[in-house]
């Protein structure tokens, strides 16, 4: 893995995330500083395209970070669009850095991510994280909205 500190290639997208997501970023706020919340809540209203991001390209929210956000990097199996799958096998995508001169038929399945298991088991997390809070199930908030109201 090439992925390191600064490295933010894959961070140039808007995000909206779970509500247990949105819990989790939200306990970390309590941790920090004024000045690092007012930061960030600045960000949330003036940064392009990742709010969570610095200068530096840091996350300011990585001990909390949501789970699209912890599988950049690692090669990940998406099904094709629902048209398509009939016809067409699932697709395999990797960050370019971390396989430069390697093969993705070289790549051990066992190393794979399923992208359609991750998404159901955190919608499952989600609801009952949800359903014990009397939330609405399935319902989804922009990152930079939650970083607005740290």
């Amino acid at each position: 893995m090439r992925c390191e500190a600064g490295c933010a290639d894959c961070c140039r997208r808007e995000l909206s995330i779970t509500s247990v997501e949105a819990a989790a970023i939200e306990a970390l706020f309590s941790t920090m500083s004024d000045a690092m919340r007012a930061e960030i809540r600045a960000r949330a209203d003036n940064a392009e395209p990742c709010a969570a991001l610095d200068e530096s390209g840091r996350c300011l929210v990585y001990t909390a970070r949501p789970l699209v956000c912890r599988s950049h990097g690692v090669p990940i199996r998406f099904a094709p669009p629902a048209e398509a799958r009939a016809k067409a096998l699932p697709m395999l995508d990797v960050c370019p850095k971390n396989f430069e001169g390697a093969s993705l038929a070289d790549v051990d399945p066992a190393c794979v991510l399923d992208q359609q298991t991750m998404s159901v088991m955190l919608g499952l997390i989600d609801t009952v994280y949800t359903q014990e809070r009397g939330g609405a199930r399935g319902e989804r908030v922009a990152l930079r909205d939650v970083l607005r109201r740290a």
